[in-house]
Formats: structure tokens, sequence, C-alpha cells
């Protein structure tokens, strides 16, 4: 299980720069026109993890396999999008299929690169796509609650989307559904709104790493949002250096971490996701779960069968097993687990699933 994240922001905001750097790729166009990105370009990226890397050295493992994200690069939106202009709908459709949702802010001032509005006003461009997507929601809810439709649907779905519409109406906040009702159902909707979101400040070179005038603006204006700075053209630079040479532009940049690193940071944080390992000589692999994942839930990703024959986990925190090198040494020392099926998996326990026949 990985998850997937959408890039968007109004045209020639630097998406496309931000994606070719994310995955370390040149397979997103980049144009100094508006809507030089049309279909999505979709990147699928190894997660960095540190801890992987030592556990699969000490059980010498044949493969080492990360966890994945991917990156879909979506067409830039206007105003308008939700009824049609620029690429509307289709881009729109886009998004539905994401996870959650980078909203790319221009920060930067630049003769050479066209604004499609008269100056440069991140606060008023985020607002811009929050519009857009509500109205999007709006009209999606409206169809979905029309007497044809409405007969289809269970009663609890039903009481969820009409509130949600009347929340939308009121100009509401539709944070209040996330008390009421379930993840899954929520999830299930497929409403834009309730996506989350991490608004992402593109500045120019000169204002890293701390930012600027434009940057600081929206972290006042949208203090409860996750938000990141970065400069995706410094960015797209470092992804394409050898190891060595991007540690050392790094370090004389002033950046301490990658646009990468920070958005799987936070990504992993607002879906409230984990990571889990197993390790035997053949392979050790990193996989996603949500938190508060049971023992037998993390076994199903790795098979679903292991869900039905689960009988035990050995279990050993990645600390321990990293420290004490490997399950053999750590059951020696008294730190190895068996832990059963209603066991709260922990970020970094590595586990070796038991299963019947």
């Amino acid at each position: 299980m990985g998850f997937k994240c959408g890039i968007v922001g109004l045209p020639n905001v630097g998406k496309s720069t931000l994606f070719n750097a994310l995955t370390t790729s040149k397979k997103a166009q980049v144009e100094n026109f508006p809507f030089c990105t049309i279909d999505p370009n979709v990147g699928i990226v190894s997660v960095p993890d540190e801890r992987l890397k030592k556990i699969s050295t000490i059980s010498k493992s044949l493969k080492t396999i990360n966890a994945s994200i991917t990156f879909v690069d979506i067409a830039g939106l206007v105003e308008g999008s939700s009824k049609g202009e620029g690429l509307g709908n289709k881009f729109l459709s886009h998004i539905r299929e994401v996870d959650a949702i980078i909203n790319l802010t221009r920060c930067f001032e630049s003769e050479k690169i066209q604004n499609v509005n008269k100056n440069v006003d991140p606060i008023r461009d985020i607002e811009i796509i929050e519009t857009e997507i509500l109205l999007s929601d709006s009209e999606s809810l409206q169809k979905r609650l029309e007497k044809s439709n409405k007969k289809k649907l269970e009663k609890e779905e039903l009481n969820f989307l009409e509130e949600c519409l009347n929340l939308i109406n009121s100009g509401k906040n539709l944070e209040e559904l996330k008390k009421k009702f379930s993840k899954n159902l929520i999830k299930k909707s497929g409403l834009l709104s309730l996506k989350p979101k991490i608004i992402v400040c593109n500045v120019d070179e000169n204002s890293l790493p701390g930012g600027n005038k434009y940057s600081n603006a929206c972290k006042k204006k949208f203090s409860n949002e996750n938000i990141i700075v970065i400069c995706a053209d410094i960015e797209d630079q470092i992804m394409s250096l050898q190891t060595k040479d991007r540690e050392n532009f790094m370090l004389e940049s002033g950046i301490k971490n990658t646009s990468l690193n920070n958005l799987i940071k936070t990504g992993y944080n607002i879906l409230g996701l984990n990571t889990f390992f197993s390790s035997t000589p053949k392979e050790t692999r990193a996989w996603t779960i949500e938190k508060n994942s049971k023992a037998v839930d993390a076994a199903s990703v790795i098979h679903t069968d292991f869900k039905k024959k689960f009988i035990r986990a050995e279990t050993v925190s990645h600390e321990d097993f990293i420290k004490y090198k490997g399950f053999s040494e750590c059951k020696n020392a008294g730190k190895l687990r068996l832990e059963g099926k209603d066991y709260i998996v922990k970020d970094g326990d590595v586990m070796f699933f038991r299963t019947g026949v």
C-alpha cells in the first residue's frame, strides 16, 4: 500500500518542474505557456528510508524493496474550472483519483515566466483553487441527491451527503464532518474538499531557505494548514546530481531536506500512515499501513491469505533489530515478542508472520 498525491495549482506555477524533481525524470513537459500539461503525468517514487537499508544489510537480503508514493502532475486549474473553463471537469476528475492534494502556489516574481494573473498573489491563487473545488463538490452532490439517485443511497451515506451540501451552501467548514462520519465513508464519497492538502510555496532561489514575503503571507493566512517552502527549479537541479554532489549542493544552498523527503513526511502525517518491515535473506521490504492497524491487517497487506491463516506475528522494533543484528540475536536477548492478531503495529516494527495452511 502506498499513496497517491496530486500536484495542482494555476498554470505556470512550477507543477511540472516539481514533478520532474520529485520523480527524477523529465516526463513532464515544462514550457512557458499555460496548459502545457494536458494529460496527467504519473511517477512512482521509492520512499527513502535509512532503516530499510540497515535491516536489509543485517539480513543479507538479495532484494531490498522500498515503500512507494505516486505523484500525479495535473493540468493547471483556472477560475471557472468547475463550469468547464480551461480544462474544466477533465482536470477535476484527475484530482478525484488521488489520496492527497499538493496545492502548489507561485511565490516568486519573474518576467520570463508568464503569470496567468496580473500580479503575484499566492493567497488569491490558493483561494481560487479551493473555491473551484467547493463548487465542483456542490455540483456533484446535487446530482447525487436528485430523486432518481437518492433511492440508491444507504441511510448513513444519504445523511452524510445532505449534511455536506448544507455546509457548503452555508459557507461552513467541512472538517466538522470528520468528527461525525467514518473515515471510510468520507473516502468513498470522493469529495475533493475533504481530501488532505499540503500547501507548497514555490519561491525563487534567493529566497531559500526561509522563504519570502509571499510565502510568509501564506503561513500567516493559512496557519492551520501544512505548508512547505521550496524552490522547484533548485529541487530539479538537486535531483539531477549524483548523491555526493547532491549533498554538497544542498549544504551550500542551506537546504536540509529535499522537497521529496518533506512531502513524504507530511503526507504520511496527514494521511495517518506508518511503515513496518519484513526481512528474510530473500527480501527485505517496507510496507505502508494506516496508523493503529492490527497485526492481522498488516499481514493481509503482504498477502490476503495471511488474514485468514494468521497464527502470530514475531515482532521486533527496528532499533532492536539493528542493535542486536537480526531476529535470532533479538530472541536470545529477550527482545523478540510473539504478538496476536489484535496487536497494534508500531511504526518501524520488523515482523515475521506465522500462518497456517
